[in-house]
């Protein structure tokens, strides 16, 4: 693929654009204003919040720039409070409440935590909670789960947190039951993230391309998970990085260097700027 064929960039965010400290590449950094001479934007797709998202948007500069928050589930245009809502998928209520009362009777030691918008909000500042806190810089609303559904707002995301052992039984337990709008996936071994059943970053891929009207084949995607294949796949140019388990890897059509090496840069520089 030519250097001047790529018109857009989607990447994911940890173990990608962030290293393992969760700081953000300073030749990356530099970058961008060259992209923004070419006209090709750089879209960062996440399983963040828009809060937990913002911060490395206003560090890049990218403050015209769509960001996907919960893997696609709210695409935004701008910061809170008073970002633009481009596309929203949003959770079955009436799903979520019976998962809800499900964990709670069956797995009471896993942290369940509700994203709405720019909004968290859980029911316990357990030591998972803090966790989360500490990474995303963001504060959660504690507050009884069953009262927000109960709000006319959107729910975007649940993220389910425990130890990786309590993890695996819960996905296991949750497939021999039918939610037929709902998905559940492991975005770390301890973290089993639930969205709608449409969101993916593979559908969020689509979606940001059909907005910019750029085609498949001149979209260069990159990231370092399982959850981030499909999209790798789906562009003309996916990257892997080279901190990605093997499996991913194979099935991309490139491999960088880790996101402690400035995979991420050194990928832009290959195929677009040099």
């Amino acid at each position: 693929m030519g250097k001047h064929s790529i018109r857009l960039i989607i990447s994911d965010i940890d173990g990608t654009i962030l290293n393992d400290q969760h700081q953000v590449d300073q030749e990356l950094q530099a970058q961008i204003p060259h992209l923004h001479e070419k006209g090709i934007p750089l879209v960062l797709a996440s399983a963040r919040s828009p809060l937990g998202m913002e911060p490395i948007m206003q560090e890049f500069g990218l403050l015209n720039t769509p960001l996907a928050c919960y893997n696609g589930a709210l695409v935004i245009k701008g910061s809170s409070p008073n970002y633009d809502i481009l596309i929203e998928h949003s959770l079955d209520k009436k799903e979520i409440q019976q998962l809800l009362e499900l964990v709670s009777q069956h797995f009471p030691t896993i942290s369940i935590n509700l994203y709405s918008g720019k909004d968290w909000f859980t029911e316990h500042f357990d030591k998972w909670v803090q966790k989360e806190a500490a990474i995303t810089g963001e504060i959660p609303t504690i507050q009884d789960l069953a009262f927000v559904l109960q709000k006319q707002v959107s729910v975007h995301k649940l993220l389910l947190i425990g130890e990786p052992a309590d993890i695996q039984k819960l996905q296991d337990y949750l497939q021999n039951i039918a939610f037929p709008q709902t998905a559940f996936y492991l975005s770390k071994e301890n973290y089993l993230e639930v969205t709608a059943k449409n969101v993916s970053k593979e559908n969020a891929l689509l979606e940001i391309a059909h907005f910019y009207h750029v085609p498949l084949q001149q979209i260069m995607a990159i990231g370092d998970n399982f959850n981030d294949l499909p999209m790798l796949k789906l562009a003309g140019l996916g990257v892997a990085m080279g901190n990605a388990p093997k499996a991913v890897k194979e099935q991309a059509a490139v491999v960088t260097q880790t996101n402690n090496e400035g995979g991420v840069a050194q990928a832009i520089r290959q195929y677009i700027l040099d």
